[in-house]
């Protein structure tokens, strides 16, 4: 018997631990298998095709968590709460294709976190800091074309209050 909701269940890129390996391996599953069978099985694995005879043991992983496991889970979760890095300003909710957000890496490099396998991302995750749409441009920017930006260092001392006066300009 078909089912639509096991079709849209199954779908979407997941980000497991290879049982044989112990390392991160990105799978996708066999949305239409799943849906006419009930039953789920991997449709692609970045292992593969070296280790494409496997028994599937990372099922279980999915069967235990499978929305915990899914990239776009993944990736929700280590921006919630965050600001970014350099402006200060919160993360919010990801916009998956308008402005996404980006990482900056420990050598000061940035970079949307798209650009990277999915089966990356976890140690990404681990050594960068976040980073919003507007501050990824203007560090690509400044990367490509260093002579068109200016940044500005904040003042070292307080500006000084405008005196009352009652001149009239």
């Amino acid at each position: 018997m078909w089912s639509i909701k096991r079709f849209f269940r199954s779908r979407g890129v997941r980000v497991i631990t290879c049982p044989e390996t112990h390392n991160e391996a990105a799978v996708s599953l066999d949305a239409l298998h799943a849906a006419a069978s009930g039953s789920p099985r991997l449709a692609s694995c970045s292992r593969w095709p070296e280790r494409a005879g496997c028994n599937q043991a990372c099922l279980k992983q999915i069967a235990s968590s499978p929305n915990g496991c899914l990239l776009k889970s993944i990736v929700t979760q280590w921006y919630a709460g965050k600001s970014c890095i350099e402006c200060g300003r919160p993360i919010g909710a990801i916009s998956w294709t308008d402005a996404p957000p980006a990482v900056r890496e420990f050598d000061g490099s940035s970079h949307e976190w798209s650009d990277y396998e999915p089966q990356d991302l976890p140690r990404l995750f681990e050594i960068s800091d976040p980073l919003c749409w507007y501050c990824n441009n203007v560090n690509e920017l400044a990367h490509l074309r260093p002579n068109l930006i200016v940044r500005r260092r904040e003042p070292q001392t307080p500006a000084q209050p405008l005196l009352p006066t009652t001149a009239t300009y």
